[in-house]
């Protein structure tokens, strides 16, 4: 695992430790022996977390680049695993690589999987009991956690319904994803136009919250699932 800034790996380690501060993904928390000495300057200041206690602020210097109280090392950590790791402010990097595949957004979750899988299934969408899509070559997109996606080729998706929005979000398996109101009810569908290589079978296709419309699946309807996206 490596963090880049100013055109140079400022750490570079076999041993990163992924650590969950958040409940969807992980962080990278590298060995201060794995961490360029010269690239960081205490700053005097702590940050304080409820679980990890009290971080030594950092900024993160490398050539000309200069990233501001970008870093936390801890030293004293009731958290005792990270004793003796740095962490880096995502967005404050130029760019993050596992082995030489560069990561996007945030650290992937190893115990999630993305599959996409071709179909015939006959899928139809609607949304307050108007059909918005209708098409029987679904591509099935399963991800450990969520319900299963159904991306939709557009010509089978009724595009005079959607209007887009300026909502974007980013996902580390499949890219940055676009957004279209459906029918007058905003981001209820998205696509990704240029997706991440492993997910490049969804490029261009229309997919929908199954948690908000009505989802009919070779005639049967599909129970809404609860999920964050509810």
């Amino acid at each position: 695992m490596r963090a880049f800034l100013g055109g140079r790996a400022v750490a570079d380690t076999t041993s990163a430790l992924l650590v969950w501060e958040v409940p969807y993904y992980p962080t990278y928390y590298f060995p201060l022996a794995d961490v360029e000495e010269a690239a960081l300057k205490a700053t005097g200041a702590t940050r304080h977390s409820p679980s990890r206690g009290d971080g030594l602020v950092h900024t993160v210097t490398s050539g000309t680049a200069e990233a501001a109280d970008a870093a936390l090392v801890y030293r004293d950590s009731p958290l005792e695993a990270v004793n003796g790791h740095v962490r880096f402010e995502w967005d404050a990097m130029d760019a993050w690589f596992e082995e030489d595949e560069e990561v996007f957004f945030h650290p992937r979750d190893p115990y999630t999987r993305v599959d996409i899988l071709a179909s015939t299934r006959h899928v139809r969408v609607e949304v307050d009991g108007v059909t918005v899509a209708d098409s029987r070559s679904p591509h099935i997109l399963f991800e450990t956690g969520l319900p299963a996606r159904f991306y939709l080729p557009k010509t089978d998706v009724r595009l005079d319904l959607l209007e887009p929005t300026d909502t974007v979000t980013h996902c580390p398996y499949k890219g940055s994803a676009e957004y279209w109101t459906v029918n007058g009810r905003k981001d209820l569908a998205w696509s990704y136009r240029t997706p991440l290589p492993e997910s490049i079978k969804i490029a261009g296709l229309v997919a929908f919250y199954n948690e908000k419309l009505d989802i009919y699946v070779d005639g049967e309807p599909l129970e809404r699932p609860k999920t964050k996206f509810s």
